[in-house]
């Protein structure tokens, strides 16, 4: 009953930010956004291949799906791939919430078809699950992921769909050098198992990854990721040298290798790009192919860095 299995690019694209209004009044964009730069991206991406554009009611409370189509304008449908979500806390109180918040995300999108669609977070696995086989079967979304869901979530949230000869075919989950969880916790082995798409968000850490911070240079001061990262930077800094040399060799960055190693490990990286410029990094990640050796030592570097980096929307794996 499923339509044809889920292909994906080696990296999707994400855009949360695209979401964000940065100051009040400034309606869809915040200070570095412009419907110019965000279409120079989509441009840029698509003519490399990176063809599936993550987004989210959450992101902005819809602001980013919007600008994602505005972004899209022009080109065929069939070229791309749309990634949103159902959030249950965002759900209204009709009689099908999931159905009511996909129509709102299907008309800001200005499309008829979702390709993947998430449950965002597993508030209520057996209460969301079922309403998405409706909306399989009329073909309104073409494949179901879930997000921030554990092992025993996604067997669950699987068996209901099961049950009307659908699956769940993606799981997207923060997945870092610095946050593992997934891995240790089987998620990881059971995707490859069940030719189930994993795919990993986060995986430069909101830039303290990129190579570009350290002690000397640090995160933004008054950003939400300054506080969260800024204190562990000390502890970064054997790995992010690593990940430097690495990438050096290669004619890449630390950013690059550390897109690179998600790939690696089997996952589709989702990476925010607000600028056109960022898609050469990509382009560089795609090509990389790390030794195992180099997985191996990078892996020990970041588990010597001691750090936490579950974010407050998680549970543990």
């Amino acid at each position: 009953m499923t339509s044809k299995a889920l292909a994906v690019p080696a990296v999707a694209l994400g855009t949360w930010a695209w979401g964000d209004s940065g100051e009040a009044g400034d309606g869809y964009f915040g200070s570095q956004l412009s419907e110019t730069s965000l279409r120079e991206v989509v441009e840029k991406a698509q003519s490399n291949g990176f063809t599936l554009w993550d987004t989210a009611v959450a992101y902005g409370m819809g602001r980013s799906e919007t600008a994602l189509a505005q972004a899209l304008t022009g080109y065929r449908r069939s070229e791309y791939q749309l990634s949103t979500k159902f959030t249950p806390q965002l759900a209204g109180d009709g009689d099908d919430p999931v159905a009511d918040m996909l129509e709102q995300s299907l008309e800001r999108m200005r499309t008829d078809y979702v390709d993947l669609y998430w449950i965002h977070n597993p508030a209520d696995v057996a209460r969301w699950t079922p309403l998405l086989i409706p909306l399989l079967k009329s073909g309104r979304i073409k494949h179901v992921g879930v997000s921030n869901h554990n092992m025993e979530e996604i067997a669950l949230a699987d068996r209901i769909l099961g049950e009307a000869g659908f699956r769940v075919e993606a799981v997207q989950n923060h997945f870092s050098l610095l946050h593992r969880s997934s891995q240790r916790a089987g998620i990881l082995d059971h995707c490859r198992e069940h030719d189930v798409r994993f795919f990993s968000y986060m995986v430069l850490e909101q830039g303290a990854l990129a190579g570009k911070y350290s002690p000397a240079n640090p995160l933004p001061e008054g950003s939400s990721r300054a506080g969260v990262y800024n204190g562990i930077l000390p502890r970064l800094q054997a790995l992010t040298d690593r990940m430097r040399v690495i990438g050096k060799d290669r004619g890449a960055s630390a950013a690059d290798v550390a897109t690179a190693w998600a790939i690696a490990k089997g996952t589709t990286p989702i990476v925010g790009v607000t600028k056109a410029g960022y898609l050469d990094g990509l382009v560089q990640a795609r090509g990389i192919e790390l030794a195992d050796e180099e997985i191996a030592e990078l892996e020990a570097l970041a588990d010597a860095a001691g750090v936490d980096t579950r974010g407050w929307w998680e549970q543990e794996m």
